[in-house]
């Protein structure tokens, strides 16, 4: 692979202009097609195979007419103050309201307030359930606004209208101060280099990158239905990824060229050693968020594989891009004019770098410093003990949206229960007598604590399917509810075996509860994989089993403590105000399990830039700790600037206004600051001087099995060497009078 990389980093240096406008033609591409592609982005949640679905399934066989699978919509009406919606005026104004509802686009049936007894008891507030004919991912803009059109009316006539339920969906607006990143991004970068062309380079070749994922993934919307947060995870990730790796190909060209090579050489040289680290870190991202799609949930899937594409893009803009780049910016890329006395310093060696000081404090107080690390990281993950998973939904909705004004509303004119409830299926085809067990099935509701209030009994054309509806006390994200469900389904087996009818609980709420259930229950299996995985890849890198068990541990104690800060501050709420967190509420199901996955990659990156120059220099004879400060003096410095920059992107979506994406730019920025700066540059070198010798030992058996991926180029740079030692000698010869010309170096494609 080095040789390879080495090859294409001078092939796209030499012809830059080339490689230049073929970018360019890649971008105009996808950025036109992406203009012209009417998207479509949903959130809707399925997972085949539970009782939910199942039941789901049996509802659009026997009652096609309610559209089971169908998008919702919560219309709630609220009268002005001091007066009330059961008066002649306002019911005729609600009605009308209600008529032209059931005329709107693409809607299957709509439930009268006043004849379906969802008029609160004071008469202030009451709300019509409007079932769609089509899924959520098929409603059209212009049955929206139908919707948005039917409120204004209500608005004119005096009346407060706020819609809620899936088929209204709430816009998710990115702020500017989002941009604060990569600004920061910028800041570090020229901290880092001294020079603004080096700075800018990593930065510019980002953001290419990145357009070109973003309109890749908009153009795929056009033929797939993606979640609308696809895109605006594969932003999150792909912008960070693709400065990070930008970072260390530069920081790797600058020292190749203060080695004295040619600008060319200089740029095949930082692909083919640091082009291969990227390449490996990339694909340990790639394959973390392509694991996701088989959990077998949707929306896991969109922003797994939408991730991915991103990263993918990033690895290749960093190996193609940016070596032409590199060729446009030449040895201009080492002039700093904004070094400082404490840089210049530390370049002519009359100074050692931070990193170095702290290594050598860290090496002198192993124990202590890992004691108190590994001690704070468990502190921190206490929290996560009391972990509760839920789904977004109204509730969570931004304050002041009208999907969180029609939730508040309900809540407050009926009980928070009403706005998600249970939808109860009575297959009654195995039994002798279907009414009996469907009136069985409504007396075992109603002997619920929990249940609010439960519907009359409706039966399919056959009379042996019933439906039910029933309303809990509490709120949908509850763990009351959630116990009511389980309750529920427990009494179902006794329903079962006195009655020979099965119930089933489903609608929203219930199959929000089962997709909770199945991501907490794949959580474990998913991290055994991802970890086994960073076993296996780290092992071939390192030619080490300590040290990728110890890598493995240290991503283990990042993950749990990350999960701890999240829960502290979204579901405990610590410290919300200042995150910006409006509302407490249990963490998004989605947040742990993807989060696991990007910050494994994230944790191999480091791991892959700090620890293989340690090995490196072990390999070249240096002692154990001699070793590890070595990887310090020479990583360092590129590992924080890339942990920064990465936090400060991430930390720029804790502006966004959506939950989902709030928690995830906080984890995300929490969990690189923890495994950059707490296990890498702290525990790590610890866990290596008590180690000494025996992190890299390898069992001769071992050794001779795994095969040498040469993730640092090390055969590349043996091969250079011999070759340029060959050409000395033919040099020499020449000298002497033999008339013979000095060979070019020969490429052999090992390595």
């Amino acid at each position: 692979m080095a040789t390879f990389l080495y090859r294409l980093g001078r092939f796209s240096f030499r012809r830059r202009r080339l490689v230049l406008m073929l970018w360019i033609a890649v971008l105009a591409a996808v950025g036109i097609g992406a203009a012209g592609v009417s998207s479509s982005t949903s959130d809707t949640f399925a997972i085949p195979g539970t009782q939910s679905q199942k039941a789901l399934d049996l509802l659009e066989k026997e009652f096609p007419q309610a559209s089971a699978d169908g998008a919702t919509a919560r219309v709630v009406f609220e009268a002005p103050a001091g007066q009330k919606l059961t008066s002649a005026a306002h019911k005729a104004e609600v009605e009308s309201l209600v008529g032209d509802l059931k005329s709107a686009s693409q809607v299957a049936s709509v439930a009268d307030p006043y004849t379906g007894g969802t008029v609160s008891k004071d008469g202030s507030v009451a709300y019509a359930q409007v079932t769609y004919e089509v899924a959520q991912a098929d409603v059209t803009d212009a049955a929206r606004t139908d919707l948005e059109h039917i409120a204004e009316q209500g608005e004119r006539a005096g009346l407060a209208v706020s819609m809620g339920g899936t088929a209204v969906n709430e816009e998710s607006h990115q702020s500017a101060a989002e941009l604060i990143g990569i600004v920061i991004a910028a800041l570090v970068m020229v901290i880092t280099f001294g020079s603004l062309v080096a700075a800018g380079l990593p930065l510019l070749t980002a953001l290419f990158g990145v357009l070109a994922a973003i309109c890749g993934i908009t153009v795929a919307t056009s033929f797939i239905d993606l979640s609308s947060s696809t895109s605006t995870l594969a932003l999150m990730l792909g912008l960070a990824v693709a400065i990070d790796y930008a970072l260390f190909i530069v920081s790797r060209y600058r020292g190749e060229l203060k080695e004295g090579h040619d600008p060319e050489e200089a740029a095949g040289r930082a692909l083919g050693t640091a082009g291969s680290a990227v390449v490996f870190a990339g694909l340990t991202v790639v394959i973390a968020l392509a694991g996701l799609s088989v959990i077998g949930i949707k929306i896991l899937s969109d922003i797994g594989l939408g991730a991915a594409f991103a990263v993918v893009v990033a690895v290749v803009i960093a190996l193609t891009l940016l070596p032409a780049m590199l060729g446009f910016a030449g040895k201009r890329i080492s002039a700093g004019k904004l070094k400082t006395r404490r840089m210049r310093a530390i370049e002519q060696g009359e100074r050692e770098p931070m990193g170095v000081r702290w290594a050598r404090f860290v090496l002198r107080n192993p124990v202590k410093v890992l004691g108190v690390s590994v001690a704070g990281l468990l502190l921190l993950a206490v929290p996560a003990l009391s972990l509760h998973l839920g789904m977004p939904g109204d509730s969570t909705a931004t304050p002041g949206s009208t999907q969180r004004i029609a939730y508040d509303t309900v809540t407050d004119g009926f009980g928070a229960g009403y706005n998600g409830p249970l939808t109860v299926v009575v297959d009654a085809r195995g039994s002798d007598d279907p009414k009996a067990a469907a009136q069985d099935a409504v007396t075992l509701l109603d002997d619920l604590p929990d249940v609010a209030s439960v519907s009359p009994v409706s039966f399919n054309e056959t009379g042996d399917v019933a439906l039910i509806r029933a309303v809990p006390g509490s709120s949908p994200t509850s763990e009351d509810t959630v116990g009511l469900v389980s309750d529920i389904r427990d009494r179902g087996a006794a329903l079962h075996d006195d009655t020979g009818a099965e119930l089933m609980v489903t609608g929203t709420t219930a199959l929000n509860i089962d997709i909770s259930g199945k991501l907490n229950d794949a959580l474990i299996p998913y991290l055994c994989v991802v970890v086994g995985l960073a076993l296996i890849l780290l092992m071939l890198v390192f030619r080490s089993i300590l040290v990728p068990l110890k890598a493995a541990a240290g991503f283990l104690l990042s993950v749990l403590a990350t999960l701890g800060v999240v829960v502290a501050v979204f579901q405990w709420g610590w410290l919300a105000d200042v995150f910006g967190v409006d509302q407490t509420g249990p963490i998004v199901s989605v947040l742990p399990i993807f989060m696991v996955g990007v910050v494994f990659g994230l944790a191999m990156d480091y791991q892959v830039f700090l620890v293989t120059r340690m090995r490196e220099e072990y390999v070249h004879g240096a002692e154990p700790r001699e070793a590890v400060i070595a990887g310090f003096r020479h990583g360092a410095r590129v590992v924080t600037a890339a942990a920064i920059i990465m936090i400060s992107v991430f930390a720029g979506f804790l502006f966004s206004d959506t939950a989902l994406i709030k928690s995830i730019g906080l984890g995300l920025a929490v969990a690189v600051f923890l495994d950059a700066f707490v296990v890498r540059m702290t525990i790590v070198p610890a866990v290596m001087a008590l180690l000494g010798r025996r992190a890299w030992a390898l069992p001769r058996r071992l050794d001779r099995i795994l095969p040498n991926v040469d993730v640092e180029g090390e055969k590349l740079r043996h091969l250079l060497e011999r070759n340029a030692g060959r050409t000395e000698g033919a040099g020499d010869g020449a000298g002497e009078g033999a008339g013979e010309e000095i060979p070019e170096p020969v490429h052999t494609g090992k390595g």
